[in-house]
């Protein structure tokens, strides 16, 4: 927590073009995302290939599991969700946007910075909205809010489907969920309201937030299934689709074995007890690892 304390309180140094109360400069984006080790936005947001994003259609969110805690990083899922869609997969870039419970004084000066920036006139949640492009993936702190929460409705969301062909996640409610359930997209939310978005405030874009138990960084690489939803710093994606690419194999040679009726699970579940089989699977996974 003290570590994006830090991060927010850096954040307020600066204010965004579009009128948001903190943002990072790209200075800051770069500092605060130096272990990146792919491109970047023009605005220092991390840039993860989207030949990268692509496999990730395979994954599970064990495979994840089995990657990050063992780095450190235990706070990067969330779970407790509504699905629009349990069969759809999320993966993209993430935008972040952070929002509190409405206090005037200080949404009256954030209205006043955008209204010298030519972008009043525009609800705050839209300030950001417009701004995401192909790939990335709408994450908001709406400190899970229900009523009056409702960050997103059929319109909106169509926007951001059409926009970025991913989906969001929304630490907070939509509406029109009659609406919004015919779009193929995949998206996270705790609860659907018909009221409109009330008695909030925009206090960050593009900064650390929290959603939930995760913390989550611009250019995260968002991950959700029917279980969840990971959020993964950009340095481990390489490492995550390595392991589950072994992971698969083994799946695939330790299902082949049980189905033929031969073998106790004991004897092939995990590491093969016998010595003929370990080296058996050792012979399958560098034939078929060699193949992918």
């Amino acid at each position: 927590m003290r570590a994006v304390a830090v991060c927010v309180a850096v954040a307020l140094l600066s204010l965004s073009a579009s009128g948001q109360v903190f943002t990072f400069t790209r200075d800051q984006m770069v500092k605060y995302t130096a272990k990146n080790p792919y491109g970047r936005f023009e605005d220092g947001r991390p840039r993860v290939p989207d030949s990268l994003l692509e496999k990730l259609n395979g994954l599970s969110a064990e495979e994840i599991w089995a990657v990050l805690p063992g780095k450190g990083f235990r706070c990067q899922y969330e779970d407790g969700w509504q699905l629009l869609h349990s069969g759809k997969k999320l993966m993209g870039r993430a935008v972040t946007a952070q929002f509190m419970p409405l206090r005037p004084d200080v949404f009256e000066v954030a209205e006043a910075e955008a209204k010298a920036r030519d972008t009043a006139g525009r609800s705050p949640h839209q300030r950001v909205i417009d701004n995401l492009q192909p790939g990335d993936v709408l994450v908001a702190d709406l400190f899970g809010k229900i009523d009056g929460g409702t960050l997103v409705g059929d319109n909106l969301a169509f926007y951001i489907y059409t926009t970025t062909k991913t989906g969001f996640v929304i630490d907070g409610a939509i509406r029109d969920l009659e609406g919004v359930f015919p779009l193929e997209m995949a998206a996270y939310f705790r609860g659907a309201h018909p009221s409109s978005l009330r008695d909030v405030m925009l206090t960050g874009f593009n900064i650390p937030i929290r959603i939930g138990k995760a913390t989550v960084m611009p250019g995260d690489i968002v991950f959700g299934d029917r279980e969840g939803v990971y959020f993964i710093p950009p340095q481990f994606i390489e490492e995550i689709l390595d392991k589950a690419e072994e992971t698969h194999i083994h799946d695939e040679w330790t299902k082949m074995k049980l189905g033929s009726g031969k073998y106790k699970s004991s004897a092939i579940y995990g590491s093969p007890t016998d010595p003929a089989l370990q080296k058996e699977y050792e012979e399958y996974l560098k034939q078929h690892r060699s193949k992918k």
